[in-house]
């Protein structure tokens, strides 16, 4: 059921509509979505203009004080950027809106709407398809053109609940291998959305049939695939028993939009070893902190494995916990989704869940300056090897207080 379209209204907007000229056009993503009645609170509007669309951009930003960009000057594409909307505004390809939308990628985000005439423009038959649910190409040649949009397919698929057209996957199949061609930092992003959500794991799995995702992440399989669609059910699973852990599953490492989900499913499509697998992430361009967070569960995953009827003792929890640091829900996760059952790793979570657990989050008896004042120790690895021993004494039970500490500091020593 198509929504009607007062949700393009420019009463939403953060800018007046008389500051655009009357030929301006609302195009993509944002009419599509008000025709389906999507709405989010963050506002992203792409508008099309037969001319001066830098000089229209500039205006606008200099009225309200907003941030202004030239994304592309050779198109003649600017943005513009409120607090809570980004507006992009491209100069019209070809001599008329037709021809424009005509060299979109698929008919759904070529439909146009203009806001003084209350317009809708839909040469491509992009309605329908959006009543229908259908992804379909507008041409073989706009795919050809840039590549990217051929992930994008699966991508908004996801997101939209949608099905891709048989003929339009067809063709994306045959040109494939053209995505080997495209700049990492879009795939990467592309990859993104598809990892973010259980939703998208069908079709990064269709993506992958259709030889997507070859040129990169060649060491993705079948088997690979299920597991991240097991990662799906584990997060589920463990959010249900241990609400904090789904909260830091949705956490992102870097402030960025890729979660600690993610990367738990990205892990599945890797090698299994994590130097191998760290290449292929710097390939990427995934940040050092994701690239440390997946190597950390590709390491540690087998321990735990090892683990599952032999409980670690105090001493190899101290020593993974270190390890593990902020990365443990996503590896609990993995584990659940290898087939380790939640009541086995209850005890480690309830630890790291406890934020005064001195295993999983241990705060010092005494210092590295205390030792060294004390035992007359310059500073060496010894001082270290020392506060190590001593926080292990200390959730073993053999030591309470820092004076306990400082005795067996000096029995160490001596032993030493």
């Amino acid at each position: 059921m198509i929504n009607n379209l007062s949700a393009l209204s420019p009463e939403t907007w953060p800018f007046r509509l008389e500051l655009l000229p009357s030929e301006a056009c609302l195009v993509g993503g944002a009419v599509r979505d008000a025709l389906l009645g999507r709405t989010a609170e963050y506002l992203d509007l792409d508008f099309v203009l037969p001319a001066e669309a830098v000089q229209t951009a500039r205006k606008l930003a200099s009225y309200y004080n907003a941030g202004f960009v030239i994304l592309d000057a050779q198109r003649q594409i600017a943005r513009v950027v409120f607090e809570q909307a980004t507006v992009d505004i491209a100069q019209q390809e070809g001599e008329s809106l037709e021809i424009d939308l005509s060299r979109r990628d698929f008919t759904i985000n070529a439909i146009a709407f203009n806001p003084y005439t209350k317009q809708l423009m839909d040469p491509l038959q992009g309605v329908v398809d959006v009543q229908a649910g259908v992804i379909r190409m507008v041409s073989a040649a706009n795919l050809q053109d840039d590549p990217l949009r051929l992930l994008r397919a699966y991508r908004q698929a996801a997101q939209l609940d949608f099905t891709i057209e048989a003929a339009t996957q067809s063709v994306i199949r045959q040109l494939a291998p053209l995505l080997g061609q495209v700049a990492v930092e879009r795939v990467q992003v592309e990859l993104g959305y598809l990892l973010k959500s259980s939703r998208g794991t069908v079709w990064l799995k269709a993506a992958w049939e259709d030889n997507l995702l070859h040129s990169w992440l060649p060491d993705a399989t079948a088997v690979g695939l299920a597991q991240v669609a097991a990662v799906d059910t584990s997060a589920l699973l463990l959010a249900k028993t241990f609400p904090e852990l789904g909260i830091e599953l949705q956490a992102s490492v870097t402030g960025k939009s890729v979660s600690l989900l993610s990367l738990a499913k990205l892990a599945n499509l890797l090698p299994s070893m994590p130097e191998a697998a760290e290449a292929q992430l710097l390939g990427l361009k995934y940040s050092r902190a994701e690239i440390r967070a997946v190597v950390t569960l590709l390491k540690h995953l087998p321990q735990l494995q090892s683990h599952a009827s032999q409980p670690m003792t105090l001493r190899e929890q101290y020593f993974f916990f270190l390890e593990v640091d902020h990365v443990f829900s996503a590896l609990t996760v993995l584990a659940v989704a290898e087939g380790i059952s939640v009541e086995v790793l209850a005890p480690l979570i309830d630890c790291y869940l406890n934020p005064d657990n001195q295993i999983a989050h241990p705060t010092p008896l005494i210092t590295g300056n205390d030792l060294m004042q004390v035992l007359n120790l310059p500073p060496s690895p010894q001082v270290g090897r020392l506060l190590t021993e001593i926080q292990i004494a200390r959730i073993e039970g053999k030591i309470t207080t820092s004076e306990d500490a400082l005795k067996f500091a000096w029995q160490l020593r001596d032993e030493e």
